[in-house]
């Protein structure tokens, strides 16, 4: 067993030096996360968000530093650093009365605040955390604007034009089936009536079938009738010059 030890020991030495010769750190890197961008108006507050992640337990040397690069200059300065457990604000710059601590390094959180907005405040501002022994890392940078309005972002008209998209959409496809759904019920009671027509036609065509057929014999009857009358009528003419010669004797 203790020269397993002693292998899996020796195995991680050489790891360490390889990575060591290489240039690489053997502690892990700490992952910073900011917005990209964040708008707001001048008069009022914004927040920004830092948070970040780190392999190793929250150190009592943990630190977090906001930086700030205003519009069209190269120059950055340092507002803000948390360091012992203790916020020192910028008490000198533009920032001075106007910024607020509102993270918690215990949650993860380095986030500020920047109260009365200004046109000055326009730039980029960056935040770095390092948590010994996780010092290796890549800050992380949010730009802010200023507006005297906020404008409408790109995201939110972009996604009123697909809805608008989709509901004119749907409202067409709703009408074709109210359409299709009324042709079908007018199709549909037109070949009820049809049918009751045809119906109709050979109910009638049937009663007037039986009235002929009862008609038929009557009609012999009376043409049988007409006959034996004319015959009779005809013996008796016939027989009237006789009878006439046996009267003159």
């Amino acid at each position: 067993m203790s020269q397993g030890t002693g292998g899996s020991g020796s195995r991680l030495l050489l790891l360490t030096g390889l990575l060591l010769a290489l240039g690489l750190s053997p502690t892990s890197s700490i992952h910073v996360y900011t917005h990209r961008e964040v708008h707001g108006t001048v008069g009022s507050h914004v927040t920004l968000s830092c948070s970040f992640w780190s392999s190793e337990w929250i150190s009592e040397d943990i630190s977090i530093t906001w930086h700030f690069q205003a519009e069209g200059s190269r120059d950055s300065i340092s507002i803000f650093h948390y360091a012992k457990g203790q916020p020192y604000i910028d008490d000198v710059g533009s920032f001075k009365e106007r910024m607020e601590w509102v993270g918690n390094p215990r949650r993860k959180d380095g986030s500020i605040v920047i109260h009365n907005l200004d046109y000055t405040d326009n730039g980029t501002f960056t935040c770095d955390v390092k948590n010994p022994p996780d010092i290796v890392g890549k800050s992380s940078q949010v730009t802010l604007y200023v507006f005297e309005k906020v404008p409408t972002r790109y995201g939110v008209v972009l996604g009123s034009i697909i809805g608008g998209a989709l509901l004119l959409v749907a409202v067409v496809v709703a009408l074709v089936y109210l359409i299709r759904y009324c042709w079908l019920r007018r199709q549909v009671a037109l070949q009820r009536r049809l049918s009751s027509m045809e119906k109709g036609k050979l109910q009638r065509s049937a009663k007037d079938a039986s009235k002929r057929s009862r008609q038929a014999p009557v009609l012999y009857a009376m043409l049988d009738h007409s006959r034996s009358t004319k015959a009779a009528s005809e013996k008796k003419a016939k027989g009237a010059p006789g009878d006439s010669r046996k009267d003159k004797k």
